[in-house]
């Protein structure tokens, strides 16, 4: 009998033991890890104060975004459309260009005489060229120039031309906003003479670019802007673009974007609002 009580309290000390080694070593082994996050943390911060200290990147940025859609049926529909950027800078100099078209047709087959006929339907592309200066880290001086073609509005083409101001606002590692302001030259060849305004014009422009990158892979973009004479404030200009992309890989993304395109002055019987809903593939390189 005391052979059998001594050996249960031999086990039970060695349990006790063995538990209370065990629990020591977890509590050294959560110091270890608390110590371990603490040191990434110092070398994330060390990280990011060194990449500030960085001179700007004057390497060449290009993004394109190819969109495409195709029906067919008894209409076939074919939209295609591109929107390209390149931004170049230098010092305290930076040079960008940004392009953007669409085109769309209709094709449809008369089912007695199998006689295919081909419509237009959409026919724009619009260019703009900047140049900025930075004065302080978030003021620059901008200088724009700009053209618009769209074969289904009043219009032959616009263009403008003019000096401005740019504000970053807003800049961390979420969210990026920037304000732009321009007096602008402005000349509107329409289609077909009108007395509502002159051709060539002195105008404004006010501009907004957000972004929020809501994951490492996701990023919601949104542009806005606003043209407008100074001697007529029924001729103006609203245009925004709201897109949502998602990374792919290093240099591809792929998303959605939807534009609004609104000109105040129109001929009778056409829409003052053009609207796009499309999908895309971003190339970034």
């Amino acid at each position: 009998m005391k052979k059998i009580l001594l050996s249960a309290l031999l086990m039970t000390t060695l349990t006790v033991t063995s538990q209370a080694a065990v629990a020591k070593d977890q509590v050294k082994l959560q110091a270890d890890i608390a110590e371990a996050k603490a040191q990434k943390s110092k070398a994330e911060d060390t990280l990011k104060a060194l990449q500030a200290q960085l001179p700007p990147n004057e390497q060449i940025m290009t993004n394109v975004k190819l969109g495409y859609i195709q029906t067919d049926g008894n209409t076939q529909t074919q939209t295609f459309s591109l929107d390209a950027s390149v931004k170049k800078a230098f010092g305290k100099n930076n040079l960008s260009l940004i392009l953007n078209g669409q085109y769309g047709s209709d094709t449809t087959t008369d089912a007695t005489t199998n006689v295919s006929t081909k419509k237009e339907t959409n026919n724009k592309y619009f260019a703009e060229g900047a140049y900025g200066y930075s004065f302080l880290e978030t003021l620059s001086f901008t200088y724009i120039i700009g053209y618009k073609n769209d074969k289904f509005s009043s219009y032959d083409y616009q263009s403008y031309t003019g000096p401005g101001l740019k504000y970053l606002a807003l800049k961390n590692a979420t969210n990026e906003l920037h304000f732009e302001a321009s007096a602008l030259y402005s000349k509107d060849k329409q289609q077909t003479s009108t007395p509502d305004f002159d051709e060539t014009y002195g105008s404004y422009r006010a501009k907004l670019n957000y972004t929020l990158n809501i994951l490492d892979n996701l990023k919601f973009e949104q542009e806005a802007s606003y043209r407008a004479s100074f001697s007529d404030a029924e001729n103006y200009f609203v245009f925004s673009k709201s897109a949502l992309s998602s990374k792919i890989s290093d240099i591809f993304s792929a998303g959605i974007s939807y534009k609004i395109d609104y000109s105040n002055l129109v001929f009778a019987g056409l829409e003052k609002t053009d609207t796009t809903l499309e999908a895309f593939l971003s190339i970034d390189y």
